[in-house]
This record gives structure tokens, C-alpha cells and sequence, in this order.
């Protein structure tokens, strides 16, 4: 595991290429989101922005909050250029000292998993506790590392890769105040970098508070 702060390594990581992620909405938000009405919503480690941009473009007042100032720069010129900057709202925060001075009608996390050391738990632990009433929060995580990867070949760590039931567990989605809703292992296609083609599970978490 790299031995950096996840500022620093997430900072290098985006400042020492160009554009890292597809700019496509991730498929299980779609599908989710399109369920619900647009209302007020908050994308924990937003990356280049592209889960915030499908959000605002469907009428959800939508913000991201992320760790690298160079991907919320270029989420923002994003924004500016889909002319969503009214809806879209984007925030550079260290994320092991954030905490939410909001409530949300939608949280989201989308593969928030890091290579270096993060306490993943507390972090979302904290953005659950920004759901309001009535309103949603949606995990979505790799469930297993890629075939084509080197962590392939050992099992699947479960700190690294959570299964539904220990994600519900340690949010604390369990407890009376949630009506869970969704905590299955979903699948979709997958290409990794030399086109190999594979099956890519995902760990999908989908919670209401009551």
C-alpha cells in the first residue's frame, strides 16, 4: 500500500495526467436516481465531477465533495461548460476532518475505496448522518478487485472490497432509524486497460431514513 496521505496521493494522482474518468454518470446512481424526485443531493469523493453533473442536468440541486483541488477544478470547468454551475457545486475538503452542515434528500458514495490508508467508515458514517428525513443514502463499491489485477489473485480483502451485509453493518444502516432497501452484490461488464473483457461485481447498499 502507498505510503502517503490520501491528499497526497489523490492530489498526484489527478495533477500528473489529464482527464481520469469517463465523464459518464455511474450506472447503479442512474438507475437508483431515476426513481426519485430531485431534490437536494451530496456525492461523497466526487473525482472529475461527472456523478454531480448528471445529478444537476435531471434537476437535483446537487454537491461533491473531494479531496483533490485539481479534480474539483476540473469538475468545475466541467460545470461551467454544460452551463450547470447554478445546481452544480463542487467543494475541496479533507475528508478525514469534514464533516456535513447540511441535510441531503440524496447521499451518494460511488466506489469511495482508496489505496491508501482512509477511515472509509467514519467518512461515510459522517455523510449518512447528513440523510434527511424521508431521504436516501446509496453506496455503491467494488464487491471483488478486477480479473485482470494483480489482487486478483489473493481473495478479496473485506475491508477493501465490501460485501453487503458488513457495509450495512458498519454504517450502522441496521439500527431502527433506516428502512434498508437494497444490500445485494449487482453485476455489470467490464474492460480493463488492455480491452480484456470481464464480469465486475459491485456491492450496492441502498438505505432510507425513516
Amino acid at each position: 500500500m502507498p505510503q502517503q496521505s490520501p491528499n497526497a496521493f489523490w492530489e498526484q494522482r489527478y495533477s500528473a495526467a489529464g482527464k481520469i474518468w469517463s465523464g459518464r454518470v455511474n450506472a447503479v446512481l442512474e438507475k437508483i436516481a431515476a426513481g426519485l424526485t430531485p431534490a437536494r443531493a451530496l456525492d461523497i469523493g466526487s473525482g472529475e465531477g461527472a456523478d454531480v453533473l448528471w445529478l444537476a442536468s435531471r434537476g437535483w440541486d446537487a454537491t461533491g465533495v473531494e479531496i483533490s483541488a485539481t479534480a474539483v477544478l476540473r469538475s468545475e470547468a466541467a460545470a461551467r461548460a454544460q452551463k450547470l454551475v447554478e445546481r452544480a457545486h463542487f467543494e475541496v475538503q479533507d475528508l478525514s476532518r469534514w464533516t456535513p452542515s447540511h441535510h441531503y434528500d440524496l447521499v451518494t458514495a460511488s466506489f469511495f475505496q482508496s489505496p491508501v490508508e482512509l477511515n472509509r467508515t467514519g467518512i461515510l458514517r459522517r455523510a449518512a448522518s447528513a440523510v434527511a428525513e424521508g431521504g436516501h443514502l446509496l453506496v455503491t463499491s467494488h464487491a471483488a478487485p478486477p480479473s485482470w489485477s494483480r489482487m486478483a489473485e489473493d481473495p478479496a480483502d473485506p475491508t477493501k472490497f465490501p460485501r453487503p451485509q458488513s457495509e450495512v453493518e458498519s454504517l450502522g444502516l441496521d439500527g431502527g432509524g433506516w428502512q434498508l432497501l437494497i444490500a445485494e452484490i449487482w453485476e455489470r461488464p467490464g474492460r480493463g486497460p488492455e480491452g480484456q473483457e470481464a464480469t465486475m461485481k459491485d456491492t450496492v447498499v441502498l438505505a432510507r431514513r425513516r
